[in-house]
């Protein structure tokens, strides 16, 4: 079983911020998976399918972003999981916007979603960073992610979520370079390229 964890803010204020955009993803899953309605457990919004073979429950921490660990502990551990099963979705302010990458581990990057989830869980769980480019200035961050995405930036915003539920079986199998492929080729076909940055491979 897996437990794939959205990340974002509970609240009709919140829903399209930048900072939700882990939660848009998670929603899109659901929808195009036909996945159960969601409803309140582990101080958050749960919601059980399946991936072909391959169980999953989606889970969205309502608890705010800075105590996202204290949901997802709570699931985790009622579900008696290891931390490879578990992947967060979230945004990233290093990644250009509508750019996808997966990796294991690492740092919160001054992320205090992933912050709360290092500190009730440990580092090593897999984590979808969803671009969605940086302000320019340090500190503008704040402001810039608790914004609601622009109206031209809909597009692309819809078509990386759609992109990423298309592929999320891939996922749920372990094939990460294959998901990460997909929605860059998905990402390109619905016109949305990805500019390569200065110095950037």
């Amino acid at each position: 079983m897996l437990l794939f964890v959205g990340l974002g803010n509970p609240g009709r204020q919140h829903a399209r911020n930048r900072h939700n955009i882990g939660f848009m993803a998670i929603e899109e899953i659901a929808r195009q998976h036909g996945f159960a309605p969601f409803r309140t457990r582990f101080q958050g919004r749960v919601s059980e399918g399946r991936f072909g073979s391959d169980r999953a429950i989606l889970l969205l921490p309502e608890t705010y972003m800075n105590e996202s660990g204290r949901s997802v502990q709570e699931a985790a551990r009622f579900y008696k999981l290891e931390l490879a099963d578990v992947v967060v979705f979230h945004d990233e302010l290093d990644l250009a916007p509508g750019k996808c990458r997966v990796k294991v581990g690492g740092g919160a990057a001054g992320h205090n979603g992933l912050r709360s989830i290092d500190q009730h869980l440990g580092q090593t769980y897999k984590r979808v960073r969803l671009g969605i480019g940086h302000p320019g200035d340090k500190a503008l961050v704040h402001s810039y992610v608790l914004n609601d995405f622009a109206k031209s930036e809909e597009g692309w915003v819809s078509a990386l979520c759609d992109a990423v539920a298309r592929n999320a079986g891939l996922l749920a199998r372990g094939e990460d370079a294959s998901f990460q492929n997909r929605t860059h080729l998905a990402m390109e076909a619905a016109g949305f390229s990805e500019p390569k940055r200065v110095g950037e491979k």
